[in-house]
């Protein structure tokens, strides 16, 4: 089991070794979803493997961007989730959306400067 998730999970360690402060709590509830996220995906599910890939990439974006754990850390608050049977499923998947509209309005804009 533990080296079949390492495959899918290339930022494991990263993640879960990251040193945030003491008060972040959202940064301690992203990194106890991805540990619930990795042990209850199955891994014979196709969508379900891509999400847990999805969710390693932006984990480790949120580590490594600071202005895209600012994002998130702002979107996250403001998220309101279905009472269902698979609340982590939910999570993840609205943070995935966060990172995937971060991306796309951070890479929108580019313009070729002209020199005169």
């Amino acid at each position: 089991m533990k080296k079949e998730f390492l495959k899918y999970c290339p930022n494991y360690y990263h993640i879960i070794n990251f040193n945030f402060q003491e008060d972040d709590i959202i940064s301690m509830k992203l990194v106890s979803i991805y540990k619930s996220c990795i042990f209850q995906t199955d891994f014979n599910n196709e969508e379900e493997l891509k999400r847990l890939i999805n969710l390693d990439k932006v984990l480790s974006n949120y580590i490594e961007d600071y202005l895209f754990r600012s994002n998130l850390k702002r979107e996250i608050l403001t998220v309101r989730v279905k009472k269902d049977n698979n609340i982590i499923k939910n999570m993840v998947d609205i943070i995935i959306k966060i990172f995937s509209d971060y991306e796309e309005y951070t890479t929108r804009k580019i313009y070729i400067s002209k020199w005169i």
